[in-house]
C-alpha cells in the first residue's frame, strides 16, 4: 500500500519485463512508477547509472515523505 518506485536499467530487459509484471499486481491505489535508466545494465555500474538511480530514489523519497500530514524526516 505504500508508494513504490521501481528502478531498473533500459539494457536489462529480463528484469523491466519483471518490474512491469510487477506493477500489474499492486492495488490502483497505490502510486507507482517504473523509471528505466537509458544504457544501465543490471547493477548500473556504467559511469553516471548509479547517480541516477540515487537521484531519483531520494527525489522519490522527499515527495512522498513531504505528502504525509503530520510526519516529516525525524531520528529512529
Amino acid at each position: 500500500m505504500a508508494p513504490t518506485l521501481l528502478i531498473v536499467g533500459g539494457d536489462d530487459e529480463p528484469v523491466i519485463e519483471l518490474n512491469k509484471a510487477a506493477l500489474l499486481h499492486m492495488p490502483e491505489t497505490t502510486e507507482t512508477e517504473l523509471k528505466i535508466i537509458p544504457g544501465a545494465t543490471h547493477l548500473f555500474e556504467e559511469p553516471g547509472k548509479l547517480e541516477e538511480v540515487a537521484r531519483l530514489a531520494a527525489g522519490w523519497f522527499i515527495d512522498y515523505i513531504e505528502a504525509i500530514p503530520g510526519e516529516g524526516l525525524r531520528a529512529a
